[in-house]
């Protein structure tokens, strides 16, 4: 399967998947959905983990027939309805690499989940567990107090800042609860930290990173 982005209104993206599933012949495409992050949030000394949109606009679609799902798309006007671009840029495609690494850091619901983090005492990450694991020198930017990384990566044939949400030991010993859920996904109660080197598979050790 090759995967290709559909652009929609931000907001519009699962009417998007929803019209998708319903109206397209399942021979035509593998999987639509949309890619969700986790972001760690704290109010009130209290933490939440909040899961919202990682590329709001976009919805992915595998498909071994591009060019027979794009025409078919094109003949439903509610699903013109939806498009936020025109026709060179509502379809695009994208590189295997790409792909690879939203395979690598989505988890089956399609949510990059929080990474754990542990640093030393001279400012560098020595233990990293979860979906930056991966990607972990691609890291331009840590917002330890915001809790959150930026990692560069290549989107669409562009190179592209995406928040990565992180958790440290503090935050597991406060305890973390569900905050607002934009996925379509039921959560509630309180998370599930203690598995969360279970939730992406096991990779070789990475290099210690410098985070300020």
């Amino acid at each position: 399967m090759l995967w290709y982005v559909l652009q929609t209104r931000t907001g519009e993206e699962e009417k998007m998947v929803q019209m998708v599933r319903q109206i397209v012949p399942g021979h035509l495409y593998g999987e639509c959905f949309v890619v969700y992050h986790e972001q760690l949030w704290r109010r009130q000394q209290q933490n939440f983990v909040h899961i919202s949109r990682a590329f709001p606009g976009y919805v992915f679609i595998t498909s071994k027939e591009p060019e027979a799902l794009f025409f078919c798309l094109k003949q439903f006007p509610s699903m013109v309805k939806l498009m936020a671009a025109d026709d060179d840029s509502f379809f695009l495609s994208l590189e295997a690499e790409e792909a690879t690494f939203l395979e690598q850091v989505m988890d089956i619901h399609h949510v990059i989940a929080l990474s754990y983090l542990e640093m030393g005492s001279n400012g560098k990450v020595y233990r990293v567990e979860g979906p930056l694991k991966s990607c972990v020198s691609k890291i331009v930017r840590c917002r330890l107090k915001k809790r959150y990384v930026l990692v560069r990566i290549k989107l669409l044939g562009k190179e592209k800042d995406i928040l990565l949400g992180i958790i440290l030991k503090e935050d597991i010993s406060q305890g973390i609860r569900y905050g607002k859920v934009d996925a379509p996904i039921r959560y509630s109660g309180m998370y599930p930290t203690i598995p969360i080197d279970q939730r992406v598979s096991k990779r070789k050790e990475t290099k210690p990173q410098e985070c300020k």
